[in-house]
């Protein structure tokens, strides 16, 4: 296993990192590979300036675990087709967790851990990493706690994926050249909260308001709850 400056630790296997945020921070785009806007310390260098834009300090966000998603609704929300929503659950790259498609007519269920996943799988393909480093980035993702998860910055030279668990580590990564392209997986959790409130789920646990089986749309009600655990933290 190869270092990175006196920090980080090359990442096939991916190294851990807790990320900050703020409104003037300059923000990384995995699209486009660098800083897309943002206002900087003067006294900062270009690594120091790109290392805060990576970062991630919001509250852990919260996680629904009683409600999954069927496959188009998760292909929608990961921003990739069906077609490879189907292949990568065939090839075991990501496979829904809540329910496989076994059986006639049986619709696969994905949660949204799940999604995430495949939301970080497509931008880091896009960054041009090839599958076989994606399939250990992602068997890492598996392992990490939901406060761990959401506090995840993953970097990539477009051939190795990386793992910080501190500005330095970003710092370390860019100066060496290794930290070309950055995803806080917090931002994507976020992205991946906001499209999936205006797209239909299925209730794991029936009640009156929820049969089982049937899709509706939670939005309103997971921004209730989010607000109502907002509150009672502060």
């Amino acid at each position: 296993m190869s270092s990175v400056g006196s920090r980080a630790t090359i990442v096939s296997r991916v190294v851990s990192a807790r990320l900050r945020d703020s409104e003037t921070s300059p923000q990384w785009s995995a699209e486009t590979g660098g800083i897309v806007s943002g206002i900087h310390d003067a006294g900062q260098t270009d690594a120091e300036r790109q290392a805060q834009g990576v970062l991630f300090s919001d509250d852990a966000p919260w996680l629904a675990e009683e409600i999954g998603y069927r496959g188009p609704t998760a292909s929608n929300a990961a921003g990739i087709t069906y077609r490879q929503l189907d292949y990568w659950a065939r090839t075991g790259l990501v496979v829904p967790s809540l329910r496989g498609a076994k059986g006639s007519g049986s619709q696969r269920l994905y949660s949204f851990r799940d999604i995430l996943v495949l939301k970080v799988v497509k931008r880091l393909l896009d960054t041009g990493v090839s599958l076989q480093q994606i399939r250990s980035a992602v068997e890492h993702l598996r392992e990490r706690g939901v406060e761990d998860l959401a506090q995840i910055t993953l970097m990539s030279d477009g051939a190795s994926v990386y793992e910080c668990t501190s500005a330095d580590e970003v710092i370390d990564l860019v100066q060496g050249g290794q930290g070309v392209y950055g995803i806080a997986v917090g931002r994507v959790w976020r992205e991946v909260e906001g499209t999936l409130a205006e797209l239909p789920a299925e209730y794991l646990v029936e009640d009156a308001q929820h049969p089982r089986g049937v899709q509706s749309f939670p939005g309103d009600e997971l921004s209730a709850r989010r607000e109502a655990r907002r509150q009672s933290a502060s």
